[in-house]
């Protein structure tokens, strides 16, 4: 039996520069020959492999009081199945326009607020889930307020935590609330925190704290990066420490932000963004597990860009795609993909878009690694309904291969992958599948699973046991080789 293999950080650099290389030269990008029935400003990876879009009234105030449909996209068949509008308790529609999102530990999709109204915008207190298996929504209780561009995010405990967004009378709603299945059931709301923005980008972090990371919708209303405390009570008030440091913090408008990967490492990464009209590159990282977190500079993407996607490849990098250097101007779209490396902290120009895409797109990771592009409305009823699919390096190389793993997880444990290629995995990781809108995605995550030894046709790794770290849920399981290839991924459950 062999330990895992343990190369120098020359050897480490050596691999990501051939990755890097081979990258300008075998990734592509492929326009479908089909498109999607309706606007998909609102996606999410469903644990069946299929692409989840909804876009309510689709930024059309016409449509308004008409019902509204969403699908489900099967990328492998290239076909689309309906569903029955939701409805009130009035049999009127649910406008899910603007809405929030995030997958509860069954892998079902919690969608929370969305639009009373137009023109200004008011915000819906309605919640409904989403069900991957009958593909049907369900209605849950509703908020104790509207919200319109709020934010919702899964807690270590399962729980759903939503935050921001104006309320049923066009007011910023500052009580946080959090929805729980268990005593006291639905929807609870805390007492009112600082004028969070709106889709404000937030992550859980392994404390159990949430970090807001500067990115947001509109406008940051004069608020800084910041860490919040969940309240325990339904008396406590969050408490809010501000992380200095951050670059052109005015630029927030439709940036966009990761958890660097592995999310052990605690991490966050803001990319880009705008001030309502001109784009920046600007790239900072902030290490939250230091005792004064501040941000401080990275290297800067090669272009500018604001409403912009951003997307955890299974080998360890950040893929960006989407945006424009000019608000939403698709003739300044930024067609040219990037991909980030922290090993090197180095962005790569890699192939170009053909599909522009400003606001109301999106991009996720897919299971077989490649990443799918959709959406698109750079003015009200022009919408882009193209879907591009991108295609990295790795797709064309020898790929490792996972025979068998556990369909279920639980937290501390150790367990066994089947792959003839045991000798030569450097990564184990699980990736939470994405659920992004406005550029903003609290789901997406990539846990590092450590490899404690190996034989020829197996691996042993473990699981974390901090929940917070990896919230309970449905994830990606992939093998990555030392050459940062990934395999193909398997779905599993963890609890």
């Amino acid at each position: 039996m062999t330990q895992p293999n343990n190369k120098t950080d020359l050897q480490e650099k050596t691999d990501v520069g051939t990755f890097i290389a081979q990258a300008t030269t075998t990734d592509k990008w492929q326009v479908l020959s089909y498109s999607s029935p309706i606007l998909p400003m609102h996606a999410a990876l469903l644990r069946t492999g299929k692409i989840f879009f909804f876009c309510g009234s689709g930024n059309d105030p016409a449509r308004l009081n008409t019902p509204y449909d969403s699908v489900v996209w099967d990328v492998i068949k290239g076909t689309f199945s309906r569903q029955a509008p939701p409805l009130d308790d009035n049999n009127q529609p649910i406008d899910l326009f603007c809405a929030g999102h995030s997958f509860r530990s069954e892998g079902l999709l919690m969608v929370a607020g969305g639009t009373l109204r137009y023109d200004p915008f008011c915000g819906s207190p309605s919640a409904l889930m989403f069900d991957p298996i009958t593909e049907q929504w369900v209605k849950k209780p509703s908020m104790n307020n509207g919200r319109w561009y709020p934010t919702v995010l899964t807690l270590g405990s399962g729980r759903i935590f939503t935050l921001s967004g104006p309320d049923k009378d066009g007011k910023l709603n500052r009580q946080p609330e959090i929805y729980s299945v268990t005593f006291p059931n639905g929807w609870n709301a805390f007492p009112a925190t600082s004028s969070i923005p709106e889709y404000a980008n937030l992550f859980l972090l392994s404390n159990g704290n949430i970090f807001y990371s500067g990115a947001q919708m509109a406008g940051n209303n004069g608020v800084a990066p910041m860490i919040l405390t969940v309240p325990g009570t339904f008396t406590q008030t969050m408490t809010e420490k501000v992380v200095p440091g951050l670059q052109n913090p005015d630029f927030g408008n439709q940036a966009t932000s990761v958890l660097l990967p592995p999310a052990q490492d605690q991490k966050v990464m803001i990319i880009g963004g705008g001030n309502n009209t001109t784009a920046t590159n600007r790239v900072n990282i902030v290490d939250l597990k230091a005792t004064n977190p501040t941000y401080v500079a990275a290297k800067s993407l090669n272009y500018a860009r604001m409403h912009l996607s951003a997307v955890l490849l299974p080998d360890r990098t950040v893929f960006v795609c989407n945006g424009s250097k000019m608000s939403e101007d698709t003739k300044q779209s930024m067609l040219p993909a990037e991909i980030y490396n922290p090993a090197t902290n180095t962005w790569t120009v890699v192939a170009k878009q053909n599909v522009p895409r400003v606001y109301h797109s999106v991009a996720l990771l897919l299971p077989d690694g490649r990443v799918a592009t959709a959406g698109g409305n750079p003015a009200r009823t022009v919408n882009e309904l193209r879907l591009e699919i991108y295609s990295p390096a790795y797709m064309s190389r020898s790929r490792p291969i996972i025979q068998s793993a556990p369909q279920t997880l639980s937290y501390g444990l150790q367990f066994t992958i089947q792959t003839p290629q045991a000798g030569n995995i450097k990564w184990v990781s699980l990736i939470r599948p994405m659920a992004p809108t406005h550029s903003c995605d609290t789901e997406q995550r990539l846990v590092d699973l450590p490899i404690n030894y190996r034989n020829p046709t197996s691996l042993k790794v473990t699981v974390t046991n901090n929940r917070n770290i990896a919230p309970p849920g449905w994830y990606m399981l992939f093998i990555s080789d030392n050459n940062g290839t990934p395999s193909v991924a398997t779905w599993t459950r963890l609890f």
